[in-house]
């Protein structure tokens, strides 16, 4: 159990306090300040969990719709009850609460990125049939409105119109029967309920009235005239009739409450902890908090720690900078003694440990590292820090101390985290120092995690022959003697008393004779730990320059990286652009070819073949440059029926079909087409062309026609590129052999093969015309060509 007593010595209650700050409510306020470690690892992640959310949501700009709001709870014991119910004032205070709820419930249902805030239960729901009668009948100011019903409204305009009606009768009163010299002012006013006119006191007589009241002077009479007595009685009736209605309309919207009670309890306690959990979030983002992780192996590490206070000092400017603290305990020991000079921060890592653990078992995030951070689950805190000497007791500083430390030595076991500050400090010191190192050699066998204080340099001996317990100083600057805040662990700190007292203007006569006191042993212990501290400096700026050169070196091997990415870019972007220019190229040869081809058919044969042949040579040289660094050009030895091979002189992969050894021929089919052709043109496939090739050869329905059927030509399922591929050869084959009608099936699909094939056709020199099919002939999904004869 942790005390609130070390609560309070820790200074937990002023970082709640801080916490609390952004409380919308007293109830709220009192959960902040109430907030206590947790024993449950599932419990602490869950909430933590539920802080994040919310922070998630702060970082989005999407802040809780929380609004200052009451304690309805005492409100819900009061109309509990049969027939009771609420005052105006009192169902007031529900509003802002049941707005809340319909608010934040909007708010919260349709996202599924806070699912441990959605676990809340009961979850939050509006209460429409309560909030929108109780926002119609109760004013800000507490009065009940005339929409509250339909028969106040009705009731309080003939009250209105009954008082003007009154006000006019007096203003004819007066008006007619000449009384106005008997009246001591010329208004009309209300006494006891009742509407009357000041009259002078000597001329009461004058007036058929009835005197309600006498001013304090004795000057003046209020006297109701007798003519409006009527409409004053009937005035009160109806003021009866609207305080009748006015309680009928707080009884109903009570019973509305009343009978919602318990689910109203319930949204208002999630209410309260999402209120909670909103200072909790707002207090982490303001100061920059991370959650950390926990464990139930006794390990305690800090990295990158600040004390809460020391960063609320800083924000305030009372300060410049918080120095961190790195803090490990639990494999090589769980027993630490700080030793170093005064004022050199001892007490404040002390404390920084605990306050820390404290927030992190309360699952409020932690100032420090949460990914390198981790903090112990524990069953008790103990401290013995501060003077506690009791006059009332007659205990002394050294007397007070002990019986600390005799209570908590009852109370430690293996789930605790002790903190003793000054140990061993108001006796004698050799004494003292025994006293010491007994009660850390104990707890250490009690298992409890540890981390003491201590000036005497007697213990620094002990915890260093002692297995499982560390050494640590406080870091100061071995040339000003000054602190530095820094804790160094495995290294002991000195208290530098000697030198710290010259530099405070302590005479030299007093320091030579100290000296002396001290003796060798000091200045040897001294000198030892300035040697130490001298190496520990030294391997910190090996250290510091091995990092970068490791990050120099990080830095050129990402400078080749990114190099060797340009050029990788640079050599695609010069491949593209030589297959565009060869894709233009061998483009520009067709349309020379289908010209020749139709000057062919114009009986020019001999030499249309000739120009073919140039035209063949040509196109070669051509494409021989800028192709030779993208394609292995070199001609094949050999080749064999089904083998995939490149037909260098019309630019296209295909399969070989039949081979004639003795002429050195081969059939290929390239598209859907044959061609013959010499061996020595043949070369290995592109990659994309094997792969078409080998597509080609398992699908050959889809592109290609059967051999009994040269004029389709099926395209159904194929790129746009690939089928203009095919449907170029194949136009020409049917021109070759004569043929005045093709059909070219492309299919429906989503129109885009259909309209590139016959955009293709309509500037094709050997197409006369084109046709959708007719109803035999696949419709829209196949086109009809006619060839030039």
């Amino acid at each position: 159990m942790i005390t609130p007593e070390t609560l309070k010595r820790l200074e937990f209650d002023k970082i709640l306090t801080e916490i609390a700050v952004q409380a919308h409510s007293d109830v709220t306020r009192e959960q902040v300040m109430a907030t206590a470690p947790l024993k449950d690892a599932e419990q602490i992640r869950l909430i933590a969990g539920r802080i994040d959310e919310v922070r998630s949501l702060i970082s989005l700009g999407i802040a809780l719709r929380l609004t200052a709001f009451e304690d309805i709870r005492p409100l819900l014991e009061v109309v509990r009850p049969a027939g009771a119910f609420l005052a105006p004032q009192d169902l007031l205070q529900f509003i802002p609460v049941l707005s809340a709820f319909s608010e934040i419930s909007r708010q919260l249902a349709p996202r599924s990125d806070i699912p441990r805030l959605a676990s809340l239960s009961p979850s939050l729901r509006p209460f429409p049939e309560i909030l929108e009668p109780l926002a119609a009948s109760i004013d800000h100011d507490g009065s009940i409105m005339d929409s509250a019903s339909v028969q106040l409204r009705e009731i309080r305009r003939a009250k209105r119109s009954l008082a003007a009606r009154i006000r006019k009768k007096i203003e004819e009163i007066v008006r007619d029967n000449d009384i106005g010299v008997f009246l001591q002012d010329d208004f009309i006013t209300q006494r006891s309920g009742r509407w009357v006119i000041p009259v002078r006191m000597d001329s009461k007589g004058m007036v058929r009235g009835v005197v309600h009241d006498v001013s304090a002077s004795g000057e003046t009479a209020f006297m109701e005239p007798l003519e409006i007595i009527p409409f004053v009685n009937e005035l009160e009736n109806v003021s009866a009739e609207e305080k009748a209605e006015e309680i009928r309309i707080l009884r109903q919207l009570s019973a509305w409450i009343r009978e919602d009670a318990p689910a109203l309890e319930g949204c208002f306690a999630t209410l309260v902890a999402l209120d909670v959990l909103n200072c909790m979030a707002r207090f982490a983002e303001r100061h920059g908090l991370e959650t950390p992780g926990l464990n139930s192996d006794g390990i305690l590490r800090l990295a990158q720690a600040r004390h809460p206070l020391l960063l609320m000092l800083q924000r305030q400017g009372a300060i410049p900078r918080v120095q961190p603290l790195d803090l490990e305990m639990g494999d090589e020991g769980r027993v630490m003694v700080i030793t170093g000079p005064n004022a050199g921060g001892k007490t404040i890592a002390l404390k920084t440990a605990g306050v820390l653990t404290l927030l992190a078992l309360c699952a409020i995030p932690v100032p420090c590292d949460g990914a390198r951070s981790t903090f112990p689950l524990l069953d008790t805190l103990l401290v013995d820090i501060g003077d506690e000497q009791s006059i009332e007791q007659s205990l002394s500083t050294f007397s007070a101390h002990v019986a600390r430390i005799v209570t908590i030595l009852g109370q430690a076991g293996p789930r605790s985290l002790v903190l003793l500050d000054e140990l061993g400090a108001g006796t004698e010191p050799q004494q003292g120092a025994a006293i010491a190192c007994g009660v850390l050699r104990d707890l250490q066998e009690r298992g409890a995690t540890v981390i003491a204080t201590t000036h005497l340099s007697e213990i620094i001996g002990f915890v260093h022959r002692t297995p499982g317990m560390i050494n640590a100083g406080m870091e100061y600057d071995a040339e000003t003697y000054t602190p530095l805040y820094r804790l160094i662990s495995g290294e002991p700190g000195h208290s530098h008393a000697v030198e710290i007292a010259r530099r405070y203007g302590m005479p030299e006569r007093v320091i030579a004779f100290a000296r002396e006191m001290v003796g060798s042993g000091g200045a040897e212990f001294t000198a030892l730990l300035a040697d130490l501290h001298r190496r520990r400096d030294e391997l910190n700026a090996a250290r510091q320059e091995l990092e970068r050169q490791k990050e120099l070196v990080h830095s050129k091997q990402r400078e080749v990286e990114a190099r060797a990415g340009a050029i990788e870019v640079a050599r695609r972007e010069a491949s593209d652009k030589a297959w565009a220019e060869a894709r233009e190229l061998i483009s520009t040869t067709r349309r020379q070819m289908n010209e020749l081809l139709d000057e062919y058919k114009r009986e020019k044969r001999a030499e249309i073949i000739e120009k073919l042949r140039q035209s063949e040579v040509e196109l070669t040289e051509q494409l021989e440059p800028r192709t030779s660094a993208v394609r292995d050009r070199t001609p094949l030895k050999a080749v064999k029926t089904g083998d995939a091979v490149h037909v260098r002189s019309l630019g296209h992969d295909g399969i070989v079909v039949a081979v004639d050894l003795r002429q050195a021929k081969a059939r290929v089919r390239t598209g859907s087409m044959d061609v013959d052709v010499g061996i020595g043109d043949l070369s290995a496939p592109l990659q994309q062309g094997k792969q078409k090739a080998r597509r080609l050869t398992q699908d050959a329905w889809k592109a290609g026609h059967a051999e009994n059927e040269e004029r389709e030509l099926k395209l159904i399922g194929l790129r746009v590129d690939e089928a203009l591929d095919l449907l170029e050869p194949f136009l020409n084959h049917a021109s070759l052999n004569g043929l005045s009608e093709a059909r070219v099936i492309h299919g429906v699909g989503t129109g885009r093969l259909r309209d590139a094939v016959r955009e293709h056709l309509a500037r094709h020199p050997l197409v006369e015309e084109f046709r959708p099919g007719g109803p035999h002939e696949g419709r829209d999904g196949a086109t009809v060509v006619l060839l030039r004869q």
